[in-house]
């Protein structure tokens, strides 16, 4: 709603008849000014009482370019006499006044009412109103509906906006650029149908760059219409090559033969069905000038339908080692330097279904020289039979996909297991740990039995990996039922569990480095938070498995809050303007954004309530940086790992309950916000780079909303 240039805008509404009252959660702004506007309800014999709080929106904030403080959102509960009449409600600013009427006599969605169509919608709200009171500055007012955005409604949009760039701008860029190779792409052919296939190669044909040659193997086709097409081409194109085989041999045999013709100093892969967009070889030219050493080069994709309907688009990170175990994230486009083609030995016959997640997987072994280009250079076409649209239909695929990644565990000198993940093409690796680690579980406290001895049992009682310690790392505990506690462990688990007592004025980092080098004895560390519940018995062998790794440094796990929705699943540096939980508040069954949800995922952070690193990982960054005292000190110290050359990882089969902020309180008096201000101005200061791009994040999705949705700014 605009009226009088405010912006207001309704998230949701309700009325409850037994309770007597209606209320609204939504935003608004003087669209004008960008200044925060006055809300008010103007006189009604109807009406009782009115609250009106004030919330921030940290989803709302940056697109108005607000302060970071600002809280624009709203929360209005009306306490009613009768539903009778209409209720005014009245946004202002400077002279700007827009009004906005409810009539009580409407059936707005109410819990009580049974047969509402709108009743599960008011079952969120009431879950929006718990996260409200229970996340402050987090605003999880944010996650009331838990889902990816359908990023397709969008996707037009973001296209027109985004692929702007004309056929004339790439030839003068490309007039300039000193490198120029010949591209080969290389496609393998086998009974495809004649309209996808001229498609295929005209879009090759299309391209703005113009030295490349196209490379097609026949791996036997049946139907005539193919070497028809192929001729016809062939005819039309001097650039255009084609081999005929003589033995259907698969996938991987087809394009080895291709590759075989290629002349080209790098090989571009092509599906014989499928299409590149039209500045496909100009951007990947541009990235070999910037990069002139890169063996690798990947983009983003999306899926185009037999009738090039444009959906689906596939936002990817950069190069994310263990999310490619996990996953074949990199798909199309791909780009390879001949050279390590022909070292790695091409396409392995018998891996055909994934075969393109094996050469990478053999590929990056070789090379850290890898590049992605953020922008959608390849349509994957779906049709019935395609993997793209239904992946049941190529089911030997996944097979060979374990295989694939069981193979590339041994090459690296590790032991392990690999299971069929939760989505097709996706995995479950289980490394084997080889050494007896012992694990010093870190948790800060301060009083809050009740929440510690939640914590502590659920560690005892549940997990089953042996060799760990506890240290509670105590800041000042003076109730008698803290200290009695304390007591009953020390003494009753003598060689599991100490206390160290730091009196010191609360700051998380200080007190977490003091535990580490004062009292424990651990070769790995975990931090945790005395809120937390575990709820899984493998979840500190799922941990430890990882971070035995020498790439990896810092350890994430999946936290959920009690009505098991997401607190945790990593953490996207920028996000919200300084760093934010995604997929935040989605539900627990929630697969993610492509399965990232149920797939182990490299992020640029994650967060400390339950966080694992080698303890020469945590001295070679020296610990943690205290001026951080209470916020994103995690975060800061996730950025130190990866600028150390370390990858950061989370799970999600190490799982546990996180009842946030149940020790401390909220972060909303006006003290400790202008403290969480400091920190997010401090976070900024220190980290630009990571704030202005994460790595492991698009720059096509928002950083205003944790949901992976289009970025149309």
């Amino acid at each position: 709603m605009e009226n009088n240039n405010i912006v207001i805008y309704v998230d949701s509404v309700a009325r409850n008849r037994e309770e007597m009252t209606f209320s609204l959660f939504g935003w608004a702004i003087d669209n004008v000014t960008h200044e925060l506007v006055s809300i008010s309800v103007e006189d009604n014999p109807s009406v009782a009482n009115v609250e009106i709080e004030s919330i921030l929106r940290y989803d709302v904030n940056p697109i108005f370019m607000l302060p970071q403080d600002a809280e624009c959102g709203f929360y209005i509960k009306i306490d009613l006499k009768a539903f009778d009449n209409v209720v005014n409600i009245v946004f202002e600013n400077n002279g700007h006044r827009s009004v906005q009427s409810f009539d009580m006599r409407k059936k707005y969605c109410h819990l009580m009412e049974e047969g509402n169509p709108q009743r599960k919608r008011y079952e969120i709200l009431q879950k929006v109103q718990k996260y409200t009171k229970r996340s402050g500055l987090k605003n999880a007012i944010k996650g009331i509906f838990h889902r990816v955005t359908n990023n397709d409604s969008f996707y037009q949009t973001w296209i027109d906006r985004n692929e702007t760039k004309s056929d004339a701008e790439y030839k003068a860029e490309l007039e300039k650029a000193p490198i120029k190779p010949l591209i080969s792409v290389v496609m393998p052919t086998y009974n495809v149908e004649s309209i996808y296939l001229k498609k295929c190669i005209q879009s090759v044909i299309d391209q703005y760059y113009d030295n490349w040659e196209l490379c097609i193997a026949d791996d036997c086709s049946t139907l005539a219409s193919v070497r028809e097409t192929l001729e016809e081409f062939k005819d039309r194109d001097a650039r255009i090559h084609v081999t005929y085989r003589e033995k259907n041999g698969h996938i991987s045999a087809a394009t080895n033969t291709a590759i075989a013709m290629a002349k080209g100093e790098f090989v571009c892969l092509l599906d014989n069905d499928d299409t590149l967009a039209p500045n496909a070889l100009a951007e990947v030219v541009l990235a070999i000038n910037e990069n002139p050493d890169v063996d690798l080069i990947y983009s983003d994709e999306d899926n185009i339908t037999a009738d090039d309907k444009r959906k689906t688009p596939y936002f990817k990170s950069d190069f994310a080692p263990d999310s490619l175990m996990c996953n074949n994230y990199i798909c199309h486009i791909s780009v390879y330097r001949k050279s390590i083609l022909d070292e790695v030995g091409g396409f392995r016959v018998g891996y055909e279904g994934a075969q393109d997640h094996d050469l990478l997987l053999r590929v990056t072994e070789k090379t850290d020289r890898i590049v992605h280009i953020p922008k959608i250079l390849y349509h994957w076409r779906q049709l019935k039979t395609s993997t793209a649209v239904n992946t049941k239909s190529k089911t030997y695929a996944y097979d060979a996909g374990i295989r694939a990644v069981s193979d590339a565990i041994e090459r690296r000198g590790l032991k392990g297991e690999v299971t069929p993940g939760e989505l097709p093409g996706h995995y479950k690796v289980h490394y084997e740990i080889t050494e007896d680690h012992l694990v010093s579980i870190v948790i800060p406290t301060r009083d809050g039995a009740d929440i510690l001895k939640v914590c502590i049992d659920s560690i005892l009682e549940i997990t089953d990996y042996p060799s760990y310690e506890i240290i509670i790392a105590d800041n000042g505990s003076e109730k008698e039922e803290t200290l009695s506690l304390f007591k009953h462990y020390t003494e009753t688990y003598p060689d599991k569990i100490k206390v160290v007592r730091i009196d010191i004025p609360f700051n998380f980092a200080r007190i977490n480095n003091i535990a580490v080098r004062e009292a424990s004895k651990g070769d790995m560390l975990l931090f945790l938070n005395n809120d937390t519940e575990v709820i899984r018995k493998d979840w500190l062998t799922q941990m430890v498995a990882l971070c035995q790794l020498k790439h990896i440094g810092a350890v994430g796990a999946k936290l959920y809050y009690p009505d098991d929705t997401i607190q945790h699943a990593g953490v996207v540096v920028g996000l919200g303007g300084a760093a934010g939980h995604i997929h935040y508040n989605f539900p627990k069954d929630s697969k993610g954004y492509f399965g990232k949800l149920v797939s182990t995922t490299n992020y640029l952070a994650v967060t400390a309530a339950c966080l694992m690193v080698r303890r020469e990982v945590f001295d070679e960054v020296d610990g943690y940086t205290e001026s951080f005292v209470i916020a994103f000190n995690d975060i800061d110290f996730c950025l130190k790992i990866y600028d150390h050359g370390y990858y950061n990882v989370w799970t999600p089969e190490a799982e546990l309950y996180h009842f946030e902020s149940k020790s401390r309180g909220y972060e909303d008096s006006p003290e400790k916000k202008k403290r969480f201000i400091g920190e997010i101005n401090r976070l900024k200061q220190a980290w630009p780079e990571y704030i202005a791009r994460d790595p492991f994040y698009s720059p096509n999705l928002t950083l205003a909303k944790n949901d992976f949705s289009i970025n149309l700014e």
